[in-house]
């Protein structure tokens, strides 16, 4: 189902160009390199969990590279990996098959591959998620859903980018009077509190930025490709002239460092919290005359009333 377009420009995230980029990136060899490795370190801060969760449910697995990490983390945990389409789920069933000798065949480690559109049964100790909540048109919608996902102390882990993505290249567009070349990107802070709504306790927000590097801006703009694409709705609309591209690359070689690399920042949040138990709603208020509290306190002092 399509977001309303008074949720496209809330988010200004367009989900059709969404999709189109999940299509792109499902026929690449490898996911993205920068999600393996926000994917280590985020499975670092899993030690800090005393909680060992016997069902784990790894949200876009295949895209978020995590899954070898998660079964390094929980051998004997049963995993369901929840994909965004049909060509990633193929992709993720392809990578859940194991040999027969794999050790994971013996010690309840087993996968199973289900989309985000189907009936996933609750009950999940954990909910991982690496960089892809940016990705959501709705995501107090999804961060409700993954709630109600998970049994009580149960919990959940995520990472996305940020605000701080990218800032040098939107910099550069606005600068130049083109369209921004990022969708918005949702404060950690604002995550917290879409936490917090959900019903989560205690959430722990973090983020730390990240400085990549390339040799030139051909190289640049093909990993950002690798990357997703701009998906902004308001972003140019048809194809960008020949001309046009070679300004930009000169525009970018601008912004290169003495060493002759480019460099841009990605704005990496992560998040985790836990579902506490449901609060106990206090009963309806009772009124007692002045009467029957002097009979209740003469009782409570061992007296008799008089018939």
């Amino acid at each position: 189902m399509l977001a309303t377009p008074e949720q496209i420009n809330a988010r200004r995230l367009d989900p059709i160009a969404v999709r189109a980029a999940l299509r792109r990136l499902a026929r690449a060899a490898e996911p993205p390199w920068l999600h393996g490795e926000v994917a280590r370190r985020m499975a670092e801060k899993l030690e800090l969990i005393l909680l060992r969760p016997e069902r784990v449910i790894d949200w876009w697995s295949a895209l978020g590279a995590g899954a070898t990490l998660l079964e390094a983390a929980y051998p004997k945990a049963q995993r369901l990996r929840v994909e965004p389409d049909a060509g990633w789920m193929e992709r993720s069933r392809a990578e859940a098959q194991r040999p027969w000798w794999t050790a994971a065949r013996w010690t309840g480690g087993e996968q199973g591959v289900a989309s985000e559109t189907d009936d996933i049964s609750p009950g999940a100790g954990l909910i991982w998620a690496n960089m892809m909540l940016h990705a959501v048109v709705d995501p107090v919608a999804l961060i409700e859903r993954w709630h109600g996902l998970l049994r009580v102390d149960g919990f959940v882990m995520f990472s996305c980018l940020g605000p701080g993505t990218l800032r040098e290249l939107r910099t550069l567009y606005a600068r130049l009077g083109w369209p921004a070349p990022t969708p918005g990107f949702i404060d950690m802070h604002d995550l917290g509190d879409m936490l917090v709504r959900a019903g989560f306790a205690d959430p722990v927000m973090d983020q730390e930025t990240l400085t990549l590097r390339w040799p030139n801006a051909q190289a640049l703009l093909a990993e950002l490709r690798a990357l997703g694409g701009n998906a902004a709705p308001d972003r140019e609309q048809g194809l960008r002239t020949p001309r046009w591209r070679m300004r930009l690359e000169r525009e970018l070689q601008a912004l290169a460092s003495p060493d002759g690399s480019i460099g841009l920042s990605f704005e990496v949040a992560y998040g985790h919290a836990f579902k506490a138990a449901p609060r106990v709603r206090a009963g309806e208020a009772t009124t007692v005359s002045l009467e029957e509290m002097r009979k209740m306190v003469r009782s409570s002092h061992g007296g008799a009333e008089r018939a």
